[in-house]
């Protein structure tokens, strides 16, 4: 009955599922396309709404946004956008940076010459620039050992040094060219144990090492073998720690954090073995030194210099007082106010086989100061120089500190490139080292020629600030005069050796006896008796 009775209602029903069906298939295509009708007209609504409001301000956002619309698709947007990071970032560096205390560099390239041994530490790392490199691992326990010891001798806490340390820790930073990429704690830490274990070898090279409580068989603190490879390292421009952190790590062990000038003494007995010179320290001066270290102030190589950090100890110590330039008026006339180094004017002077076909004559000067070079009435004296396996090394680096240190001096590679021009072949070598000027621990002569050849090879210098250049000056006006040349010309050629000389005393007599018989005959033929 309910079928019979709902016959148009139950059609009007299948018509309506059927509807349903049709609209349910179509509602996902048109999603995609066109948003709901309702939130359109919930979005025309808050337009209006703010049209309404505030119909400026809605300008000036449509603007934005179009604005940003054309800057996403131009090319350049990034580029720009990136160039003011870089002046922004630039910027906070010149800001933050401060380069009156920077004073440790990275070796330049150009003086690198493919070879890094001699720039690089082999064995031992000091400082930011090759720490945690794994084949300098190995000693790194033996650091951490040195640390006990100093904390066992001394009965402090670790702690005591970690803080002190922190307090100048950006004093320290400011010390090294770059930035560092060690966090605070990293920094300090390895500042406290590189430090205390180089104090640890000062100590035992003054002291000895038994004395602080190592064994005699100690693998690194025995003064063995190794310790001349672990002093070549210290002595590395790449590989230093900033003084004032030795000296207040040394402080807080003897309880006088502000004590200074004992780490500077140390430094000075512990490098003497790389000293490019075969007389050693003399008995006095051990003395003296020994008794500084007793806390007198009798004996201060750095009194009235101060020092940044190893390396700058050890160039004071091998200048002593230092050259000090003085140009001539020659000089000064023919160099500008605003000179710049100029890389065609290296050469000072001669090399040895021109000098010495010229008559100047090599003798070697009795000083412990290698760089004291005098010459007088054609006499070049020159100081003994030892020239070693860590000779190069130890030049290398302390030109490069000195080409980039600006308030340093460039008396050592004056020095060098003095020598450079001095030494052109194995031949001038071995005759240096017949006169004694250079002794050497190398396999060939022209090793230690092809050595000081390399040394300056791309170092840009200016003869004008050199403090040879009066000597050389006076040197090349000596080389340059003619009747010097002949006369020297003569005692090579007829002067040369014993025999040489009788038998050109012998023609000499030959022919005064020859002009003496000529003379007779001739005079006896117009007048005879």
């Amino acid at each position: 009955m309910v079928a019979v009775f709902n016959k148009e209602l139950l059609s009007w029903y299948l018509i309506t599922l059927k509807l349903r069906e049709t609209l349910e298939s179509q509602v996902p295509q048109s999603s995609n396309t066109n948003p709901p009708l309702l939130e359109v007209q919930e979005n025309t609504n808050q337009e209006q709404e703010q049209k309404n409001s505030d119909p400026h301000q809605i300008s000036i956002k449509e603007d934005e946004e179009q604005t940003c619309k054309e800057e996403t698709k131009s090319p350049d947007c990034e580029w720009v956008i990136s160039i003011k990071e870089k002046l922004e970032q630039a910027n906070q560096d010149d800001e933050a940076g401060s380069w009156a205390k920077l004073c440790i560099y990275r070796v330049p390239h150009y003086l690198r010459e493919g070879d890094d041994k001699a720039i690089v530490p082999q064995i031992v790392s000091l400082g930011p620039y090759h720490h945690g490199k794994r084949r300098l691992r190995q000693l790194d326990r033996h650091k951490w050992r040195s640390l006990q010891h100093v904390l066992k001798r001394c009965n402090k806490d670790i702690k005591l040094f970690l803080d002190s340390v922190r307090e100048v820790e950006e004093k320290a930073r400011s010390c090294y060219e770059g930035m560092i990429g060690l966090s605070s704690n990293e920094f300090v830490e390895m500042m406290v144990v590189d430090g205390c274990f180089v104090l640890e070898l000062f100590r035992g090279a003054a002291e000895g090492f038994k004395q602080l409580g190592y064994a005699r068989n100690d693998p690194i603190f025995a003064m063995r073998g190794s310790m001349h490879s672990i002093q070549r390292d210290m002595i590395m421009l790449e590989n230093q720690i900033p003084l004032f952190i030795l000296d207040l790590l040394l402080g807080l062990q003897f309880d006088k954090p502000d004590q200074k000038g004992l780490v500077a003494k140390l430094a000075f007995r512990f490098f003497d073995p790389l000293m490019p010179t075969d007389e050693p320290l003399t008995k006095s001066e051990k003395n003296k030194l020994e008794s500084s270290f007793g806390y007198a102030t009798t004996f201060d190589p750095l009194a009235d210099q101060g020092g940044l950090h190893c390396l700058d100890v050890f160039r004071h110590c091998l200048l002593r007082t230092g050259p000090k330039p003085a140009p001539r008026n020659w000089i000064r006339k023919w160099s500008s106010n605003n000179r710049v180094a100029d890389k065609r004017r290296t050469q000072l002077i001669h090399c040895v086989t021109e000098l010495r076909e010229a008559g100047i004559k090599f003798k070697k000067r009795k000083t412990d100061r290698f760089w004291e070079i005098k010459f007088k009435h054609g006499v070049l004296r020159l100081p003994r120089l030892l020239v070693h396996d860590g000779t190069k090394s130890l030049f290398l680096n302390l030109i490069a500190f000195e080409q980039c240190h600006l308030d340093c001096g460039n008396e050592i590679t004056s020095y060098v490139i003095f020598m450079d021009n001095l030494i052109n072949s194995p031949e001038d070598v071995a005759y240096l080292h017949y006169c004694g000027i250079i002794e050497h621990w190398l396999g060939s002569d022209a090793e230690v020629a092809d050595l000081f050849n390399r040394l300056c090879q791309e170092v840009v210098f200016d003869i004008n600030d050199s403090y040879l250049s009066p000597l050389s000056q006076d040197v090349n006006q000596y080389y340059n005069h003619k009747w010097n040349t002949w006369r020297a010309s003569l005692a090579h050629n007829y002067f040369g050796n014993p025999w040489a000389i009788i038998s050109f005393f012998a023609a000499v007599v030959l022919l005064a006896l020859t002009l003496a018989q000529t003379f007779y005959g001739v005079y006896g033929y117009y007048k005879p008796s």
